[in-house]
């Protein structure tokens, strides 16, 4: 995927935020974002006629993935990259992609036996495309399954990539459970698949996940996976691996670095338990938890249903005081993540940790972050449908990004932003792929290894 994520120890510094309290959003009475600064283009209503709001998902939810069905890179059936990748697929953005068909299928824009042909399409291309001690590429060829790099060492097995497939793959597994001859193939291949992932061999014998191995180049990108950023999921399937499982104390000195994963600070009044300060793109919280069901999951290190919420929190009310003075950030148009931006792709958090504020607002940060901020995502949606229809709304959905102080819009989708956009809404609306994911066994057996539970009083 198109982004980069540094893996440096988190700064030292406490940063201390003073704010009044979060205003209720009022989705009855929808108003426009102020504008911000000085020469901040005009931003006015565009559709007029106001959707029910069931009737405002369904429609996001159904052109969205379309960009996972019509837009399929027809060899493989796998998720290209982007709009403008031709024949480049994406290991990762293909695993979101999964979830959001079996969200199609579940909303009725779908018909379960062509979803379930499409995912059988996708395991058999997977079977004899390149694989890496069992990781697959983050990018190939989807003509012929070859490894395509992504940078220059980054040519072979990348664990961060897998493992998102992965989530996809064991959501299909889970979800066509049905005694046919059909669903029986189909869950029998993807135990095939992610069993011959060597998750303890991307050890090299440490307590720490490695992100890389190329056959041409080794071990020399010499990327830890280290959190907090998007990759637990990565720990949770490795420890649950029935062939390849990796031993509780790579995640607890590896990913948790010896418990230096907490923050525990307060931004905005609102306390933040893992990561950097104010949290980071929200990406953070969202690629893990497509299927890793976040309602009351804890470990010795977080309460992950509040990690997550908060972290959308801080990054909404980021928005909303607008310490940048970017045009039209408000309470009801926000959200930082990783995407386009007029001056190429890069990571946008708050306060330049993990990323810069540059006036970039990316639709997926807002709406995958649905689940957590209910009010605070559903009124971004309405500002995105709303108001900036003409120029942000189109074929797959809304376009990757915008941002008015350049008065830019992308032209852009890609795969790992489209694909949680559907499976968050759904989320939100029913909790499908979380009750979906976590029907596998394997799964708690891994978070279960690792030291997690559920306090399922918590459950929303």
């Amino acid at each position: 995927m198109d982004r980069l994520i540094p893996t440096v120890l988190f700064l030292l510094t406490l940063v201390f935020v003073a704010c009044s309290k979060d205003d209720d959003v009022d989705n009855d009475n929808h108003q426009p974002p102020p504008g911000n600064g000085h020469g901040c283009p005009p931003l006015e209503r565009v559709i007029e006629e106001e959707l029910p709001l069931d009737e405002l998902l369904d429609l996001v939810q159904e052109q969205t993935l379309k960009y996972f069905w019509d837009f399929a890179e027809p060899n493989s059936g796998m998720a290209r990259e982007r709009n403008t990748s031709g024949n480049l697929v994406t290991s990762g953005g293909t695993g979101f992609g999964i979830m959001a068909l079996i969200a199609g299928v579940e909303r009725g824009f779908l018909e379960r036996e062509e979803v379930r042909d499409r995912v059988l399409q996708i395991g058999q291309f997977l079977e004899g495309a390149d694989r890496f001690h069992g990781a697959w590429a983050h990018w190939m060829d989807g003509t012929t399954g070859s490894a395509l790099p992504f940078s220059a060492k980054d040519d072979g097995g990348d664990l961060v990539e897998t493992a998102f497939l992965v989530q996809g793959l064991i959501a299909a597994r889970e979800y066509f459970h049905r005694n046919t001859p059909e669903e029986t193939e189909l869950r029998d291949l993807v135990d095939h698949l992610w069993h011959g992932v060597d998750w303890q061999w991307y050890t090299r014998g440490q307590n720490v996940l490695y992100w890389h191995w190329s056959p041409n180049y080794g071990f020399e990108m010499n990327m830890h996976i280290r959190g907090w950023n998007e990759a637990m999921i990565i720990y949770v399937l490795a420890a649950a691996s029935p062939t390849h499982p990796i031993d509780p104390q790579v995640y607890h000195q590896g990913w948790a670095r010896n418990g230096n994963i907490v923050n525990g600070n307060h931004y905005y009044y609102m306390e933040l338990p893992l990561g950097p300060h104010f949290g980071g793109p929200l990406f953070f919280a969202h690629y893990s938890f497509l299927g890793l069901d976040p309602r009351g999951l804890h470990d010795q290190y977080a309460d992950y249903w509040k990690q997550n919420r908060n972290h959308s929190l801080i990054n909404h009310r980021y928005c909303e005081l607008n310490p940048g003075n970017h045009c039209h950030y408000s309470d009801s148009l926000w959200g930082l993540t990783a995407s386009d931006d007029p001056f190429g792709y890069r990571a946008h958090a708050p306060h330049g940790y993990y990323g810069e504020d540059n006036g970039t607002i990316t639709p997926t940060a807002a709406l995958g972050s649905m689940p957590y901020t209910p009010e605070e995502s559903i009124s971004a949606l309405r500002t995105f449908y709303y108001y900036l229809y003409n120029d942000l709304w189109g074929p797959y959905g809304f376009y990757d990004a915008f941002n008015f102080d350049e008065n830019w819009f992308a032209d852009s989708y890609i795969a790992i932003d489209q694909g949680p956009i559907v499976v968050m809404i759904e989320n939100y609306r029913s909790g499908l792929l979380w009750d979906v994911f976590m029907k596998n066994e394997e799964v708690h057996t891994g978070l279960e290894r690792l030291g997690f539970y559920y306090d399922t009083s918590e459950k929303n």
